[in-house]
C-alpha cells in the first residue's frame, strides 16, 4: 500500500472538492498503520441501462480506489430508484417499477466492470436495509433534518419558488441516500458535483447516530463532444461505451484540444507524470494534440471493445478522413419508386442518421450535410431520384439508391 502522502496525489486526480481534506488524510494514515482498507461508496441509481462516458468518470475514480486497496461499495439504489432521485430537475421524476429496476442494475453492473475490479467489488442493493425499516424508524428518519434546510438543495428551492409540486417522499431521498452511509459505516463517499447536498446529507446523519462521519469527494461533471454541456443522450453529445468501435473513435477525434486534456485527467488511466508531460508537451508543442488524442481514442476503444476493435477503428478512421475514402458498411437507403423527389431531411431521419426531420434541417442549415461531396445548404430543395451519396457531419455516411 503506498503511504497516505502519495495516496492522496492519486485520489486528488481530477477530483472538485473534498470534505474535509484533513479528515481524509487522518482516515489514510490510519488505514496505513493498522492495514484495514477504507469503506469507499458510491451509489448509482439504475435509472437508465447504458452507460456513456461521463457516467464513468465516478467509476473510474472508484477503480483508483481499489487500486490504493480500499474497499469499494458498488450501491445499486433498487429502493431509491423506485421513489425517484429530483436532483437537478425542476420536475417530479418518474419512478421506476421493481422490474424496471433490477433489468437496469443488471445491464448497469455488466458495463460497471469493464471498469471495476469484479473481485475487489462489493455489489449492495440499498432495499437489503432500507426495505427491513419498520413505519417507526422510517418516521424517525424524516425527524433527523427540518422542511427549511431541504429547501436550501437548488432543485427543490427552485420548484418551490416556481410552486412546482414536491412530495413529501421525494425529501426522504437525500435521508435515505445517507442512511446508506450511517448503515455501510462509510468511510469516504463518491459523488458528481450535483450530489453535493446529498452526500453532507449522510455526514449529518452519521454524526446524529453515532457513526464517525465520511470524507465527502466529488467528481466534476463530464462536458460532452461538443465542450460545452454536461454530457448527455437527449443533448446528442454523448459517447457510449458500447457504441461501435468506430463511432467512439472518430467522436474521440473530434473533440477539442482542451477537452481532450481533461478527457485524459477524468478517463485515461495514464499515470500523473504521463499526463503532466502530456500537458506540457501540448503547450510547448514537443507533444503533437493530434497524435495525443489518437492515444486517448486507442486507449478508451481498447477498454471498453478491446484491442483489435480499437486498432480497426484507427485505421478506417485514417481511411476516411486522411485518405479521403469511405466506410466499408456504408449503409442503403431506397427511396420509393413511387416518389418522383427525394427530401433530404426526411430521408435523413427514415435512415436513422438522424433522429428527426428537424434535426436534419439544422444540420443542413449548418453546413454539416454534403450530396455527392457538395455541400447541401437549402433544406427544402429536393432532388430528384438517383443515385447519391449523402454525409452528414463528420462521420455518417449515407447511399440513397432507388427502390
Amino acid at each position: 500500500m503506498l503511504r497516505p502522502e502519495e495516496q492522496l496525489k492519486v485520489i486528488k486526480r481530477g477530483a472538485v472538492e473534498i470534505l474535509i481534506e484533513k479528515e481524509l488524510i487522518g482516515k489514510l494514515e490510519r488505514s496505513f498503520q493498522t492495514g484495514v482498507s477504507l469503506k469507499v461508496k458510491a451509489g448509482f441509481d439504475p435509472t437508465a441501462p447504458d452507460i456513456h462516458l461521463g457516467h464513468t468518470v465516478l467509476l473510474e475514480k472508484m477503480r483508483q480506489f481499489q487500486d490504493l486497496g480500499h474497499e469499494v461499495i458498488f450501491i445499486i439504489g433498487d429502493f431509491t430508484g423506485m421513489i425517484g432521485d429530483p436532483t437537478g430537475r425542476s420536475e417530479i421524476r418518474k419512478p421506476l417499477t421493481r422490474d424496471e429496476v433490477l433489468k437496469n442494475a443488471e445491464s448497469y453492473k455488466e458495463q460497471a466492470f469493464k471498469i471495476l475490479d469484479p473481485g475487489k467489488t462489493r455489489i449492495s442493493f440499498n432495499s437489503e436495509w432500507l426495505g427491513t425499516m419498520n413505519t417507526i424508524e422510517f418516521a424517525r428518519l424524516g425527524s433527523m433534518q427540518t422542511v427549511a434546510r431541504m429547501l436550501e438543495r437548488e432543485d427543490f428551492k427552485k420548484r418551490f419558488e416556481s410552486r412546482h409540486d414536491i412530495s413529501i417522499l421525494e425529501f426522504y431521498y437525500p435521508l435515505l441516500q445517507a442512511y446508506d452511509s450511517v448503515f455501510l459505516k462509510a468511510d469516504v463517499e463518491l459523488g458528481g458535483t450535483d450530489q453535493k447536498f446529498n452526500l453532507l446529507m449522510g455526514r449529518t446523519l452519521q454524526k446524529r447516530m453515532g457513526v464517525e462521519e465520511q470524507v465527502v469527494l466529488t467528481m466534476p461533471l463530464l462536458e460532452g463532444t461538443d465542450g460545452v454541456n454536461k454530457m448527455s443522450k437527449s443533448l446528442g453529445n454523448y459517447i457510449g461505451i458500447t457504441e461501435e468501435p468506430k463511432d467512439m473513435f472518430g467522436k474521440i477525434m473530434s473533440i477539442s484540444d482542451e477537452l481532450m486534456l481533461r478527457y485524459y485527467e477524468l478517463l485515461s488511466h495514464v499515470s500523473i507524470d504521463e499526463l503532466t508531460a502530456i500537458k506540457t508537451g501540448t503547450k510547448d508543442g514537443s507533444v503533437h494534440p493530434k497524435k495525443a488524442k489518437e492515444g486517448l481514442a486507442l486507449e478508451l476503444v481498447e477498454r471498453y471493445r478491446g484491442k483489435d476493435a480499437s486498432v480497426n477503428a484507427k485505421e478506417e478512421f485514417e481511411h476516411v478522413f486522411k485518405d479521403k475514402g469511405l466506410p466499408e458498411d456504408v449503409p442503403v437507403f431506397k427511396t420509393p419508386h413511387d416518389e418522383s423527389e427525394i427530401w433530404l431531411p426526411k430521408v435523413m431521419k427514415l435512415s436513422g442518421i438522424v433522429k428527426s426531420t428537424g434535426e436534419g434541417i439544422r444540420l443542413i442549415k449548418q453546413g454539416g450535410v454534403t450530396v455527392n461531396n457538395e455541400k447541401w445548404s437549402d433544406p427544402d430543395k429536393k432532388l430528384p431520384q438517383g443515385e447519391y451519396l449523402l454525409k452528414a457531419g463528420k462521420r455518417r455516411f449515407l447511399k440513397i439508391v432507388p427502390e
